[in-house]
């Protein structure tokens, strides 16, 4: 999602130039072009997959609506199993229309993840809980910290679920680092992603996430963190940003590699 503007073919191709080995995948862009000829494009560039990302939206009340989630998420444990990765991301999903119970919400989420656990578990794929940011909890995720998530995630065995770290969502949390430390001492870290933060937030601020060095976040402290705790996985940058989809995604590509050696490394 970094460098949505390319086409799978061309982020490939950026991906091999720059010695790029590892991709995160999107579901919207991966389905476009065809899963199990994205599986195979990205096999034989010899990229590794990651993450795939995302499934979650399980808030809803609505039985039918709440059945619907469920299968579609079960589709993405079936697309990140044909296109080799291990990981499926969750954003857990937003308050449903018209309800005010944050609680409840919470509680959907674990009752779903507790139908699609098993089903992932069979097939290879540990699901990570990623909170997102206080300002998300309304309309796209009501698990707000690590430390909500961990709660969600302690229900079931640590290889069946675990948490995404996030410095986007997490960075100005003073609870964070004792939460990593709890999900390390798990090993429920299933996944590290970098993005900074800056401001003034764009309207809308779905797509205000930094880039590496441009914003607030000390990125070295935070990769200090979870390799603490033992994590020694891919470490992804996802990046929200209309002005760099608007630009060259070879030329942000190549900027984003830069800028994660010279500020997380």
């Amino acid at each position: 999602m970094t460098v949505k503007q390319l086409s799978l073919p061309e982020l490939v191709a950026a991906c091999a130039e720059l010695g790029v080995r590892h991709v995160g995948t999107w579901r919207e862009p991966v389905q476009a072009y065809g899963v199990e000829k994205a599986a195979a494009l990205l096999r034989d560039a010899g990229l590794n997959v990651t993450t795939h990302c995302r499934g979650g939206f399980l808030t809803a009340i609505d039985e039918a609506e709440r059945a619907a989630a469920i299968e579609d998420n079960k589709r993405a444990v079936d697309e990140a199993v044909t296109l080799g990765t291990d990981v499926l991301v969750l954003v857990s999903g937003g308050l449903p229309a018209g309800s005010y119970d944050l609680a409840g919400a919470r509680e959907r989420i674990a009752e779903g993840i507790g139908v699609l656990a098993p089903y992932a578990a069979e097939r290879g794929v540990k699901l990570a809980i990623e909170p997102l940011h206080p300002m998300y909890a309304a309309d796209r995720c009501v698990v707000s910290t690590l430390a909500q998530a961990l709660d969600i995630a302690e229900r079931f065995p640590a290889e069946q679920v675990g948490v995404c770290v996030d410095t986007y969502h997490i960075w100005w949390d003073d609870q964070a680092p004792a939460q990593i430390a709890r999900a390390g001492a798990q090993g429920r870290i299933a996944t590290f992603q970098l993005a900074d933060w800056t401001t003034p937030l764009p309207e809308g601020v779905l797509n205000g996430r930094g880039q590496i060095g441009d914003g607030a976040i000390d990125m070295r402290h935070w990769r200090g963190l979870v390799e603490k705790q033992g994590y020694t996985g891919p470490i992804e940058v996802e990046l929200f940003n209309d002005g760099l989809w608007a630009r060259d995604g070879r030329e942000v590509l190549a900027e984003t590699a830069e800028r994660f050696t010279r500020h997380a490394v």
